[in-house]
């Protein structure tokens, strides 16, 4: 990651680079794209030089659905960096991707009514951010559910 910002909006940006660029790339075009190994045939996030699975250095993007359920969710109310101060309070979540069982993307959960109980499990989807030149992947509560 890197601390560029936008004069409009001070949050962070990630900087894309040769390992994560066709992630980003993906995103800026709204579609979901990781990397899958060629080897053993495991989907992998964040990014890297080799699969984390079986360390083979054949992996490849692949598009997935952009559906999954929430692991894990964490309600951030203190800035860990000044750009967030006006952002706060903000959801992250831990999303489950369907495509693969333990395939999961650090996140934020968006277009959450005030007042919404939420629990792990819950479906939710992938929508975009766009942030000064970068598009985010975020994600928010599957249609059925909202």
């Amino acid at each position: 990651m890197s601390d560029t910002e936008t004069p409009s909006d001070p949050r962070p940006v990630p900087a894309l680079d040769d390992v994560s660029g066709f992630f980003w790339n993906a995103a800026a075009e709204h579609r979901l794209v990781i990397q899958r190994c060629n080897a053993c045939a495991k989907l992998q996030y964040p990014p890297e030089m080799c699969c984390s699975h079986c360390q083979s250095q054949e992996c490849e993007p692949a598009q997935v659905s952009g559906r999954g359920v929430i692991y894990s969710y964490a309600k951030v109310d203190r800035p860990l960096h000044a750009g967030f101060v006006d952002a706060l309070p903000y959801l992250v979540a831990l999303v489950e991707l369907d495509e693969q069982p333990e395939l999961r993307i650090l996140t934020n959960l968006v277009d959450v009514a005030e007042g919404t109980t939420l629990s792990c499990g819950m479906a939710v989807e992938v929508v975009y951010e766009q942030r000064g030149a970068v598009t985010l992947p975020q994600f928010r509560l599957s249609e059925e559910i909202r």
